[in-house]
């Protein structure tokens, strides 16, 4: 009679368990215990989660710079559940959504912010409003939604929960979209707008590499750049180091987009480019 024990032994070490991942986006920074709060939800209702902090530091209540942090790191997550709290309209009339796109929930304020990470993603496939308070953490606070209903949904969803009961179904067209960043290319220029500002003063744009390639720019060439009413010549180069400290510079960033950047300085600043801002770019 073979050795049941040992063969279940093999098995659980050949199949391990892998912990639910839950991953966290807020505006919350990091001089209070408001992330902690969060973390310690979740690991009462899942002990075993990996909680992934993916950044605590958005300019507070910038919906757009949350969108766009998010949208570009989660590709490089893995799957699980994830929680975004950028939101100003806490306590007030916007809802809570739980969010089913490409095979991971995205749960937060029904107020663009998950729009941007939906499509990288493929699109959503089930959304759902958050009103189950049986999910909740008792009391609510009105003004603390990431700790009382976005930490607790989202741990209870990793345990084993199905989405539908957070609340009912949404159709999926009603789901609060931003604005996607465009490029335009016409008559040997491309037009964008500042997409987001980082810690570092760089301004990302909503140009792609390949919008330059198009116009014939490679690593080297030097850019007309206008912004407004002002017409800079700016160096195209790989990285910040290509130009000396204090130097203004263009390079494709690690989304795949243009950004202008100062070696050593802030680019934002200097050139007063905040997210949104009009940027034109052609070969020189």
């Amino acid at each position: 009679m073979p050795n049941v024990g040992v063969h279940r032994r093999l098995r659980d070490v050949q199949s391990p368990v892998v912990a639910p991942v839950i991953t966290l986006l807020t505006d919350y920074g990091l001089e209070d215990g408001y992330v902690a709060a969060c973390h310690g939800v979740i690991l009462k209702i899942v002990p075993e989660a990996r909680i992934i902090d993916l950044c605590h530091l958005i300019p507070s209540g910038d919906v757009r710079r949350g969108a766009a942090v998010l949208a570009q790191t989660l590709p490089y997550l893995p799957e699980g559940v994830h929680i975004a709290a950028v939101d100003p309209g806490a306590g007030g009339a916007r809802r809570a959504v739980a969010v089913e796109a490409g095979g991971r929930i995205l749960i937060g304020p029904d107020n663009g912010l998950l729009s941007w990470a939906i499509h990288a993603c493929g699109g959503p496939s089930a959304a759902h409003e958050i009103v189950n308070d049986e999910f909740f953490l008792r009391p609510t606070s009105p003004t603390f939604p990431g700790r009382d209903v976005f930490a607790p949904v989202a741990a209870h969803l990793s345990g084993g929960r199905k989405l539908a009961e957070v609340g009912p179904e949404l159709p999926i067209n009603r789901l609060v979209s931003l604005p996607s960043p465009t490029s335009l290319l016409r008559e040997g220029s491309v037009e964008g707008e500042v997409v987001s500002v980082d810690r570092y003063g760089n301004t990302q744009l909503s140009i792609a590499e390949g919008d330059l390639r198009s116009l014939g720019v490679r690593v080297g060439d030097t850019l007309d750049v206008r912004l407004g009413r002002r017409q800079l010549a700016m160096p195209f180069r790989e990285t910040y180091s290509a130009v000396a400290p204090g130097e203004l510079v263009a390079f494709a960033d690690s989304a795949g987009l243009i950004a202008i950047a100062v070696n050593c300085g802030d680019a934002a600043q200097r050139l007063g480019l905040p997210p949104g801002a009009r940027v034109k770019l052609a070969p020189l």
